[in-house]
């Protein structure tokens, strides 16, 4: 199902993959964005994470920074407000988050790029949640990205050797509640684009997040409740020479009692593994659209180059 007010695809993971892949990838093509209802992940296992989630954010700023990195940027574990910002922007989102990454075993080869986990003390229960989602999510997006390989014309399984043990990384982020009159409309996070492969999010609910048009207008994203916003990341518009987009979006206070409460989401950026190296599908180069990143780079090259524009690394 196409939602009608904004044309962004609405598809269910419950039907057949080969019946929804070419909605789904239209709507990648186009709008970069796409919804998707019954994914798989359990509401109550949702629940718990979000009631974690804003019991470690409520805990005293010095209990919290005890848990930053410095100079780890922002990999694991805790980054304080005002730290991340967007390539390019002048000032700092208006937000703090948390990072949970892969479990590897002692000694795996990938194991270098991938630094341990850190998990708070203080909350009982967060290492299990978190840890139980992580699979979750990653299970949806290996069904999303067979979904984008059947619209490209590639076998099923393409991706799942490229996202094996991949850098991916779940986010619990909070945007603290702004004052003033200032605070409706306020930019919490400014426009940029997403350097993995595909983001998956959940508590998009709240109004807020926006992606701008290939006409250059910024388009309100409201999935239902309980439903993930899935969007393409650079890695994946640029293995498909920019047939998939990776749109840039950005959260804005929304107007009324909204603006004056804080926000949260999760988001899972699911990444290629750290030696995958993206060169351009040939099945995405015709001579209307000749291939435009001839240059081939490893997805770790490429993750380390965009975490020094946002000022993570």
């Amino acid at each position: 199902m196409t939602d009608s007010n904004t044309d962004i695809a609405v598809v269910s993971l419950a039907q057949p993959l080969d019946s929804i892949a070419d909605e789904l990838g239209r709507s990648f093509e186009q709008y970069g964005f796409a919804v998707i209802r019954d994914h798989g992940i359990p509401q109550d296992l949702i629940d718990r994470a979000e009631a974690l989630s804003k019991e470690f954010f409520a805990l005293p700023d010095d209990v919290k920074k005890a848990y930053h990195t410095p100079g780890g940027g922002g990999a694991r574990g805790y980054t304080p407000f005002g730290t991340e910002k967007a390539k390019d922007a002048k000032v700092h989102d208006l937000k703090e988050f948390w990072h949970v990454g892969r479990q590897l075993p002692e000694g795996h080869d990938l194991a270098e790029y991938m630094p341990a986990n850190i998990w708070p003390g203080e909350i009982d229960g967060f290492r299990e949640t978190f840890l139980e989602l992580y699979t979750a999510f990653e299970e949806a997006g290996g069904k999303v990205l067979e979904g984008i390989a059947l619209h490209l014309g590639l076998p099923r399984q393409f991706f799942a050797p490229t996202v094996e043990d991949g850098n991916s990384v779940m986010r619990l982020l909070r945007y603290p509640p702004l004052e003033g009159a200032e605070a409706e409309g306020a930019i919490r996070a400014a426009a940029h684009g997403d350097i993995n492969t595909i983001t998956l999010l959940l508590g998009a609910e709240e109004a807020g997040l926006e992606l701008l048009t290939s006409q250059g207008e910024w388009k309100a994203v409201a999935p239902p409740e309980g439903a993930l916003v899935v969007n393409i990341g650079d890695m994946l518009e640029r293995l498909t020479n920019g047939r998939l987009r990776s749109t840039k979006h950005r959260v804005v206070n929304p107007r009324g009692e909204a603006a004056y409460r804080a926000r949260y989401s999760m988001p899972f950026f699911l990444h290629f593994r750290p030696d995958y190296v993206i060169e351009t599908l040939p099945s995405c180069i015709d001579p209307e659209h000749p291939e435009n990143r001839p240059d081939s780079i490893s997805s770790h090259e490429f993750l380390m180059q965009r975490l020094r524009e946002i000022n993570l690394a």
